[in-house]
């Protein structure tokens, strides 16, 4: 999901369904271009430094942004790191990245695949007996590629602003949020059509520990975060904090301005709980499109589509933009952040974004105009 400030997982959309979402009313602030080693040769970085300032002015608190352009990248932002301060957003602050955290995981379940640990189209009753009621009938790859027909918990959740009070710092368990989608029929019969659903992610995760015999951020940490030197990036867990520096997020609730920047991810789990920096995203897609974190095998069914999929492929998402230019990637909303990671196949080309809400939703532009930019 990802309507509104009061957004718990980015959907489906490459097209950062989860920014426009969090649109909301600008905030003071002075828009501030980070200075680059190098120059990109081909991407304007005043038309950037321009729609991140159309962001900040229409909608969003702040916004950060990475561009990278062959071998030269640069970092720009605008708008305010906090509602009551003039402080710019950190261009290496930490933010929750939402949904995108469901590529880190379907990288790991490919690993697994290219270990002969998993099979993508055995039942997830082979690895998880008795989770799923139609556990015998739902694949790993339907999981991954959300063609399963599972329920989206989420949906189930209390998401209005008033209600995601009541549950910012609940402990969740995977097996209870499984639940919440379990205590409803499919949405259809798995294989015949695709539907976002978070819980095909938290069953993924879940799948990653019962192989592994580690929580699922053990083997994140030790077969992508580690090898790639992602050290800005984290699975908090339980932790409701955002270490190191960062911007902060915000909904209108309870009759007032809420920070609601604190939360207790445990709700998103393997769905979106991840931590991690645009620097640190760029990195990540830069290996995974290269075939750095797969085998040829599992590279190849990673993009593999289908008609009812429409661009999502296995935790990452194809998008063709009106300039004929097709993008790979995803994108990610959890409160009070909204995320995006974007790349050409080649990787030569590559846009990692980072949005924070402000308390009053609204529309919010600029957006076309930066992936424009970078891609066409």
């Amino acid at each position: 999901m990802a309507e509104g400030g009061n957004a718990l997982l980015g959907k489906r959309g490459i097209a950062l369904a989860a920014v426009v979402g969090l649109a909301v009313v600008a905030v003071g602030g002075t828009a501030v271009a980070e200075p680059s080693v190098e120059q990109a040769d081909r991407v304007d970085r005043q038309v950037v430094q321009r729609a991140l300032d159309d962001m900040a002015r229409t909608g969003a608190q702040g916004v950060q942004a990475r561009v990278t352009d062959g071998r030269r990248e640069f970092t720009a932002r605008s708008g305010t790191a906090r509602v009551d301060s003039p402080r710019p957003v950190p261009t290496d602050g930490r933010f929750r990245v939402g949904s995108i955290t469901k590529t880190f995981v379907s990288t790991v379940v490919l690993q697994l695949v290219g270990e002969g640990k998993v099979e993508l189209d055995a039942p997830v009753q082979r690895y998880l007996p008795g989770l799923l009621p139609q556990g015998d009938r739902i694949t790993v790859r339907q999981v991954l590629q959300h063609t399963s027909g599972l329920y989206n918990y989420t949906s189930a959740l209390p998401l209005d602003p008033d209600g995601l009070l009541t549950i910012r710092y609940r402990t969740w368990t995977p097996a209870e949020l499984v639940a919440l989608s379990t205590a409803r029929p499919l949405d259809f019969e798995p294989g015949t059509r695709w539907s976002y659903s978070n819980t095909n992610y938290v069953v993924a995760g879940m799948l990653v520990e019962k192989v592994t015999g580690k929580p699922y951020e053990a083997a994140v940490t030790q077969r992508v975060l580690r090898p790639l030197g992602l050290r800005s990036t984290s699975v908090p867990g339980t932790r409701a904090d955002i270490a190191g520096p960062h911007a902060h997020g915000y909904i209108r609730a309870a009759g007032g301005v809420v920070d609601i920047t604190e939360m207790n991810p445990s709700v998103a789990y393997a769905a979106g709980e991840m931590i991690s920096t645009t620097a640190d995203l760029d990195r990540f897609v830069d290996a995974l499109l290269d075939g750095r974190l797969l085998r040829p095998a599992q590279q190849a069914e990673l993009t593999s589509t289908l008609p009812i999929t429409g661009g999502y492929a296995l935790g990452i998402e194809a998008q063709q933009l009106p300039c004929g230019v097709t993008v790979w990637g995803h994108s990610g909303g959890i409160p009070g952040y909204a995320s995006l990671m974007l790349s050409t196949a080649d990787t030569k080309t590559r846009l990692t974004v980072s949005v924070t809400s402000a308390p009053d939703p609204g529309p919010i532009t600029g957006y076309e105009e930066l992936v424009n930019e970078v891609f066409c």
